[in-house]
């Protein structure tokens, strides 16, 4: 890996020598777990002093900005490290160079073509990269440079004990599910059911995740990094790192708790702003195309919004909070929707923007707002012949199979996720019961050929509860349903039944 034998010789002088070494880090679950996992290496290490810092939404928003470089040169730092961020921070980077100070850059994403001021810079994205696998996030790339850290040092450390905070970062971050991120994945889903990190089994005991259970990737995304994501969108993110670095079970259940009760006002304010949003697309009318803003809808949140309203109506979607005359919004759309394409047409009305075609997020001054609307429609309404990924056949499941195997058999798949997706089944059977559940979500009882019966649960199908009846066909996943102590398999449904 390009520059990993110049970062770690570096970062071995700054232990020797006892400097301070600040690890900055992204405000999202990749960089909060890669500064957890350098942070706590280095100080088992013998470190004298490493301060952790995360970015904020709220002061100087994503990466090293000018408002986050001021907190980082407030430590008096004799080596920076950035984690998940960095690899576009040409101007505040030249900025800690002429200080006289080194910086470690450790992220994954795009490359500019300007040479970056960084003592180091580990990407494998560098076009001059050697290294094979092109897909680890930066809690990965954070994981091989404290290895070799360790090797350098001749000191005994066992690096596999982060591996828990490494299938973290790569589920959350949406990262290929392939190659040396599987192997990674699947050894820290392992560690992570162990329950051995204080904070983590401190928030598992508190959402009711059984230490011992088998955990999935889908474990991950659905119900771990959502709360660990939350106190960043809201504000801080650093209660999340000061979790992942407890030792002390009683503090560790405080701050478990404080995060438990942002997650709960992140989904409040989360429905608050989607009601709202569904109510100017009532107003609106038929459309091709969404931009929402509105005064005081949290950016942070945006996002979230943006991605339920593009699954919901098959529309490219723009969702804008804003702060006086500057919104920040949030870019999503159906797949395979050229989306940075798209928004690069429209720039003109935008103060800026980033991201990839899947997902952008943007700055638009209320007064450009109306016009960037239009544009942005437009351009959209061009984009009818793009390409659209294939819809999966389901594989149908033999009346004579039982479901509880084939789970099992499906388990060797795991870790299951992005560029190894979980298989989609088809299930028949009869419907017992169905009716609508709390959030809109559909809750169904089935008689399977075999006689054996089996819920299934539908996200956002509950409208539809009142049409179905007698045989169906569900294209599903199955899942691992823990009530009340007892395990059972669910279906969990990916489209809505087809009447047989």
């Amino acid at each position: 890996m390009a520059d990993r034998e110049r970062a770690v010789t570096r970062i071995g002088r700054a232990l020797t020598q006892g400097e301070t070494i600040v690890v900055f880090g992204d405000y999202d679950c990749d960089g909060m777990t890669a500064t957890a996992i350098l942070a706590d290496g280095l100080r088992k290490l013998g470190a004298r002093l490493v301060v952790p810092i995360l970015a904020s939404r709220f002061s100087g928003g994503y990466g090293l900005s000018g408002a986050a470089l001021e907190r980082v040169l407030a430590a008096d730092p004799g080596l920076v490290i950035t984690c998940d961020c960095g690899s576009s921070d040409h101007v505040t980077l030249r900025q800690i160079q002429a200080r006289g100070l080194d910086a470690i850059v450790i992220d994954h994403h795009l490359v500019p073509e300007e040479t970056l001021p960084a003592f180091a810079f580990l990407n494998p994205h560098r076009p001059e990269c050697g290294f094979p696998y092109k897909g680890l996030a930066s809690c990965g790339l954070a994981l091989s440079v404290l290895a070799g850290v360790r090797t350098k040092l001749e000191r005994a450390l066992d690096v596999r004990d982060w591996l828990d905070l490494v299938a973290i970062g790569t589920i959350a971050d949406v990262a290929p599910l392939t190659g040396d991120n599987r192997v990674l994945t699947r050894a820290g889903l392992s560690l992570l059911a162990e329950g051995k990190r204080v904070g983590l089994r401190a928030l598992f005991d508190l959402i009711g995740i059984e230490a011992g259970k088998r955990l999935a990737a889908s474990d991950v995304s659905f119900r771990v990094a959502p709360r660990l994501n939350a106190p960043g969108r809201l504000g801080s993110p650093e209660i999340v790192l000061d979790l992942l670095l407890e030792t002390d079970i009683a503090r560790a259940r405080e701050l478990a708790s404080a995060i438990e009760s942002q997650c709960q006002a992140r989904r409040l304010e989360q429905d608050k702003i989607l009601n709202e949003a569904e109510e100017m697309i009532a107003q609106a009318g038929q459309q091709s195309a969404l931009v929402l803003g509105k005064e005081g809808w949290n950016h942070g949140i945006v996002g979230i919004v943006a991605g339920r309203l593009a699954d919901q109506k098959g529309l490219p979607t723009v969702v804008v909070g804003f702060e006086g005359e500057v919104g920040r919004g949030s870019v999503r759309g159906p797949a395979g929707f050229p989306l940075f394409d798209v928004v690069s047409a429209c720039q003109g009305h935008l103060e800026r923007f980033g991201g990839h075609q899947a997902a952008l997020g943007l700055e638009v001054r209320k007064e450009n707002l109306e016009a960037f609307r239009r544009k942005f429609i437009a351009v959209c309404e061009s984009y009818t012949d793009y390409e659209k990924p294939a819809a999966e056949e389901p594989f149908l499941v033999a009346p004579e199979d039982r479901l509880a195997d084939v789970f099992e058999d499906l388990c060797l798949l795991e870790p299951c996720g992005e560029a190894n997706p979980r298989p989609t089944l088809g299930v028949e059977g009869e419907i017992l019961s169905a009716r609508s559940v709390k959030g809109g979500h559909l809750k169904l009882e089935l008689r399977l050929p075999s006689g054996s019966r089996v819920t299934a649960f539908g996200p956002g199908l509950g409208a539809k509860a009142d049409e179905l009846s007698g045989r169906v066909r569900l294209t599903c996943e199955l899942r691992e349903n823990h009530f009340l102590g007892s395990t059972n398999v669910e279906l969990l449904v990916r489209e809505l039944p087809v009447l047989l």
